[in-house]
Order: structure tokens, then C-alpha cells, then sequence
């Protein structure tokens, strides 16, 4: 583990302690992100959506607060120092998927497919149920693209992006 690997991890674990958020990077980030970043904005500028932002140290951060990412890959076509690099499927492009949380509305019988109508991927539904009883929603992960779509989409908040691969790093 290389010494950024390592205050990356520290820095993470403070933010998480503080009840805020894992900072999340551009789709196909690469895992040597932040030692091949060179802060240019050239990913923010290209963004169409406007969910990069420059964060902390200079680095580009993404945020679902009100778009989902469109994977259209103007990002990495853009990046000289190629800290992200389209390589792949859709389905790389970020190392997180999509999960309910218990205090999503549908789950409590309120109707709401705010998810569903976001999610480009059609990897959100909610079948019909026997005995007239409400629909729940059902993510197929293994089609989710972590794009956030679902997440700003949501009225109550109850998607989390949650991490692939654990010992995947996406800072």
C-alpha cells in the first residue's frame, strides 16, 4: 500500500467518523487516481451533467445530489494524464451499486417509483404482487451501473451507493 493508499484510508475513515460521505471520484477512475491527477478541470469542464466538482486538494469530486452520472465518458476523453480511463463495460465505471434502505417510501406502502423512473438502465422495478398488495422495488445489481440516477432521484432519501468490492478504493 503506498503512502497516498494509506491517507486516503485515514482520510475516508475521519469522514465516515464525522457522518459524511466517502469521497467519491469520476466514473473508470483508476485505483492510482490521485497520484495521476493533475487537477486541470478538464472532467469537470466536459461534465454535461455538472456532477464533478473540484473537492478537497484540488481533485475532482462527484456528487449525485441532483443528476446521476449519464456514463458518457467525456470525462476520460478529456483526461490527459488518463486518471481516468474508459476501459470496459458501463458497469465498471463505478466501484458502488445502488441498495433501499428500510425508510423508502414504497416500502411502506406509500406509492413512489421515483427510482424506477430515474434509472436509464431498467435495473429498478416493481412487479406487481399477489392479493392487490403495493409493489416493492427489486435492483437487479448485477446490472447496476452506480450511475446515481435512483439516488438524486429519490424523494426520501432511501438509496445508498454502496461498495462493490471492499477492498476497492475509490477516493
Amino acid at each position: 500500500m503506498t503512502r497516498t493508499d494509506n491517507n486516503n484510508n485515514r482520510r475516508n475513515l475521519f469522514r465516515r467518523l464525522s457522518g459524511r460521505d466517502d469521497v467519491r471520484r469520476p466514473p473508470w477512475s483508476r485505483a492510482s487516481f490521485l497520484d495521476l491527477c493533475t487537477g486541470c478541470n478538464a472532467c469537470i469542464d466536459a461534465c454535461p451533467e455538472g456532477i464533478l466538482s473540484r473537492g478537497g486538494g484540488g481533485y475532482p469530486e462527484l456528487s449525485f445530489a441532483q443528476a446521476g452520472c449519464s456514463l458518457c465518458g467525456d470525462c476520460a476523453t478529456v483526461c490527459a494524464p488518463q486518471a481516468i480511463e474508459r476501459g470496459g463495460s458501463v458497469s465498471e465505471a463505478f466501484a458502488w451499486q445502488a441498495e433501499v434502505q428500510p425508510h423508502c417510501l414504497a416500502l411502506a406502502s406509500i406509492h413512489c417509483q421515483s427510482c424506477q423512473d430515474a434509472c436509464e438502465w431498467n435495473v429498478i422495478r416493481f412487479p406487481l404482487r399477489p392479493g392487490g398488495r403495493p409493489p416493492q422495488p427489486e435492483i437487479h445489481l448485477e446490472s447496476c451501473t452506480g450511475c446515481g440516477a435512483c439516488y438524486s432521484a429519490c424523494p426520501n432519501q432511501a438509496i445508498s451507493l454502496l461498495t462493490k468490492e471492499k477492498d476497492t478504493a475509490y477516493v
